[in-house]
Formats: structure tokens, C-alpha cells, sequence
């Protein structure tokens, strides 16, 4: 992979990050803002299970926000874009698709069937 498009990735990468970043400023704030009062238990209920769910996705973000840290550290150390499976070289639509994938698409569909096959016993 060529210095221009590591740098096109690592631009990729840090956008996602500040995007992800963002958008958990913005729910600590609304989150401790929030002075509502819920006299009625469906709807203390339903703002609860609503928290509950964004709360969830915060959390696959924080997951995918280390995730985006490793691949930046790997466009730094030049591993960027190699296969950990097999050592080839990740497609750059793979990459394009999901720009954290440490595997080529032939590795991931493996592991993914084998998985499946797994799951099946």
C-alpha cells in the first residue's frame, strides 16, 4: 500500500474516531442534563429502556474506538492492510467497507463459517 492511500485510511480513521467521539459528548450531555421526572411507571419505563439502548450502542462505539486506535498504530508500524491470517494483502475495498478489519475477506469467511459450523454442534 503506497503512502498516499495509509494517509487516505488514517484521515478515515480519525474522522470515524472524532465522529464516535462526538457523539458521546453529546449523550453525556443529555444524559446529565436531563432533569426529567416521569410520574406515570410506562413512561419512567420507556425513558429507562431508551437509556438502556444508548447506552448499549455507546458501548459497541467505545469497542470500535479501540479498534480504530489499533489500526491507526498499524498504519504507523506498516502492518496496515495485511491479512494477520495469512500475511496477504487486505483488498482496498475491504478496507474501504471497513477500514479496521485485520483480515482479508477469504480469512474472514473462513473463521465466520467455522464459527457457524461450530455453533451447529
Amino acid at each position: 500500500m503506497d503512502r498516499e492511500q495509509l494517509d487516505y485510511f488514517r484521515q478515515k480513521l480519525e474522522s470515524m474516531s472524532q465522529d464516535l467521539l462526538q457523539e458521546a459528548e453529546k449523550t453525556i450531555h443529555e444524559m446529565t442534563d436531563s432533569t426529567e421526572n416521569y410520574p406515570d411507571p410506562t413512561d419512567r419505563a420507556s425513558a429507562e429502556s431508551d437509556r438502556s439502548f444508548e447506552l448499549r450502542i455507546r458501548d459497541r462505539e467505545r469497542k470500535l474506538l479501540a479498534k480504530i486506535r489499533e489500526a491507526i498504530e498499524r498504519i504507523d508500524e506498516g502492518t496496515y492492510g495485511i491479512c494477520d491470517e495469512c500475511g496477504d494483502e487486505i483488498s482496498t475495498k475491504r478496507l474501504e467497507a471497513r477500514p479496521v478489519t485485520t483480515q482479508c475477506i477469504e480469512c474472514k469467511t473462513l473463521q465466520e463459517n467455522q464459527e457457524r459450523a461450530q455453533k451447529g454442534l
